[in-house]
């Protein structure tokens, strides 16, 4: 098969030109927006309130779908953050009360 764009030869199965870097078909375009990275209000969610559940959808969507597995890294991140300050606050505020 031939690049429709430069021309020069490439495998038949190949989805983007080695030497130019255009797409041969459309199925490269269906594949990328289908991995938007959109991890949708409920799922979401679930990766804030449960990073154990977003560390364990960050590292089975890599390799597959790298945006979607970000977005529930990022949320688990966050989340785990947000509870380390919140419990520094909380002790501090405890040991605060235990001197009154």
């Amino acid at each position: 098969m031939y690049c429709n764009n430069c021309g020069k030869e490439i495998d038949d199965k190949a989805l983007i030109c080695v030497h130019c870097g255009v797409s041969t078909s459309n199925n490269v375009i269906q594949t990328l927006s289908a991995n938007d990275g959109d991890l949708g209000c409920l799922l979401g969610g679930v990766c804030f309130l449960a990073p154990i559940v977003g560390l364990i959808l960050y590292l089975v969507w890599n390799p597959t779908m790298p945006k979607k597995a970000k977005s529930a890294g990022k949320m688990a991140l966050i989340s785990t953050i947000l509870g380390v300050v919140f419990y520094i606050i909380f002790v501090f505020a405890a040991v605060v009360a235990a001197e009154y």
